[in-house]
């Protein structure tokens, strides 16, 4: 898929072993996912557009440049918040809105429970973050909700993604890319990644 962009960076890919093992807690749990976004959105912004600027130097003028691209973190509650703090540091001027989007255990298909954007986007690239991409349900909702409220550039940013999920938001929005750092095998019968990691939320936040 043309739209599919999976790292094999060794610092991500060392980080998400780590990410993995069981035997990781939450606080370094969430450090990781903080670390990972970071070095996920580094790649995933490669294309964001400059503009001149020049700056005094204490020996003398430099040409560089800066963004012009307004950035919007869309972070997927609950499991997206971990990696909105990463992607702050790299962006610190990013603007943040959440989405409540759940998988409904027993059909697997999202509800939307909250959403926080305001009337008008103020930003010309928005990033989804979502450390799992299972089915895929939640991504693509919420990708229609950013498109119709007028964003026409968008990214899915994630950390371990299904076939399935990737599948499902490459035919829904092929316009969209697709950034992780594992592609797994498969769900399993509850719609969980195999092997992924388990719960991102649980694992977060202690609550499993």
């Amino acid at each position: 898929m043309p739209n599919l962009h999976i790292t094999a960076h060794p610092l991500i890919q060392h980080k998400l072993t780590l990410l993995r093992d069981s035997a990781t807690e939450p606080p370094k749990f969430r450090q990781l996912v903080r670390e990972l976004a970071a070095l996920l959105c580094y790649e995933a912004t490669a294309d964001l557009r400059l503009s001149p600027l020049r700056v005094q130097t204490p020996m003398g003028v430099a040409e560089g440049a800066q963004l012009t691209d307004g950035v919007g973190l869309v972070p997927i509650l609950r499991a997206g918040l971990g990696m909105v703090e990463g992607v702050w540091d790299l962006i610190p001027h990013a603007e943040v809105w959440h989405l409540g989007i759940y998988r409904d255990e027993k059909t697997l298909r999202p509800v939307e429970y909250y959403n926080k954007l305001p009337v008008e986007p103020r930003v010309q690239v928005c990033l989804v973050l979502d450390p799992m991409l299972a089915t895929g349900g939640s991504a693509v909702a919420a990708v229609d909700i950013l498109k119709r409220w007028g964003v026409s550039r968008i990214k899915f940013v994630g950390i371990i993604g299904a076939p399935e999920g990737v599948r499902a938001l490459s035919e829904a929005h092929p316009n969209v890319p697709i950034h992780l750092a594992a592609l797994d095998e498969r769900l399993n019968e509850i719609g969980f990644i195999v092997p992924g990691l388990g719960d991102a939320g649980d694992r977060q936040f202690g609550t499993g």
